[in-house]
């Protein structure tokens, strides 16, 4: 279903926008939808990268077999004990 949307734009911007459009041979219609449409694929990728990074470090972590417990906090000194001596 295609929706109708309203949109405020400064003139200087449109004007040189559907000057782009008719550059292009296409509306500022389409111009508007298409980087819409892209904006939106761009943001799937990004959240489906994030999950797969996610489950492949949950997986490594699994097969580590290393467990510091529930209540473990890293703390700073755990950070640089092999540094600091």
């Amino acid at each position: 279903m295609v929706k109708n949307i309203t949109l405020a734009v400064d003139e200087d911007v449109l004007r040189r926008v559907r000057a782009i459009a008719h550059d292009r041979g296409t509306s500022l219609n389409a111009l508007v939808r298409e980087h819409l449409e892209q904006l939106s694929q761009a943001k799937d990728d990004e959240r489906r990268q994030y999950k797969e990074a996610l489950a492949e470090l949950r997986e490594m972590s699994a097969r580590s077999g290393v467990s510091l417990g529930e209540d473990y906090k890293f703390s700073r000194e755990d950070a640089y004990e092999g540094r600091l001596r």
